[in-house]
């Protein structure tokens, strides 16, 4: 159904290529193309929910964003995936879908605060889980683990407490993969988890001393 249902697209719109996935049909859009997709699936391929907007960070490799568009058709029961990579690695840029699927509006909040992707005609981009002024976004690779510390949001709660936003303890990182298989098998864990919050981390010496608890041994 999956491969049929390709042809289809790719017969309708020439700009479509494949895209690997193991789970649903995925395909790669243009990003000055993609408004006419999406209004198109929905309107004459029955992709009438958007469930997700997101992005991937590549790093050091261009183009370095891609953003990801989940949609399923309430009536076939299948998902899509569209991925469209940003032009420029430094201001990314994309078309907001804010006027093809109203759920648009705070999937694509939520992506421009954790990554910094700009949504052309988005009716109010603001940040939905930092404030206005937070100088960072937390989902790119750059951003540390144990976050940045940062002035409070509110300058009299900063006068008053004369405190910051700390980053988080690492709790024994830094995190590592714990290789191949299952995303359940390969969450990141700590190198080192002998110390926490309550048990100060050991010295050189006393790690001599004691059973190594590195995961990825």
């Amino acid at each position: 159904m999956a491969k049929s249902e390709l042809a289809q697209f790719q017969e309708r719109f020439e700009y479509l290529t494949e895209r690997p996935s193991s789970d649903h049909l995925a395909v790669n859009c243009p990003s000055d193309k993609l408004v006419e997709l999406a209004t198109s699936l929905r309107e004459d391929f029955g992709y009438d929910m958007l469930i997700d907007v997101t992005a991937v960070d590549w790093d050091a490799e261009s183009p370095r964003f891609t953003g990801i568009y989940h949609l399923l058709s309430t009536t076939k029961h299948e998902y899509l995936r569209i991925a469209v990579d940003c032009t420029d690695d430094i201001h990314p840029v994309l078309p907001s879908l804010c006027g093809v699927y109203a759920a648009a509006n705070w999937h694509e909040r939520e992506t421009y605060d954790l990554m910094g992707i700009h949504y052309e005609g988005h009716p109010n981009l603001r940040r939905i889980l930092m404030w206005d002024a937070y100088p960072y976004h937390p989902l790119r690779k750059e951003f540390p683990l144990a976050g940045i510390e940062v002035p409070l949001p509110a300058a009299d709660v900063a006068e008053s407490t004369q405190a910051k936003v700390i980053s988080a303890p690492m709790m024994g990182g830094p995190f590592v993969s714990s290789g191949d298989g299952t995303m359940d098998q390969t969450e990141p864990r700590a190198r080192d988890e002998s110390w926490t919050e309550d048990r100060e981390k050991p010295t050189a010496r006393d790690e001599k001393s004691e059973p190594s608890t590195d995961l990825t041994r």
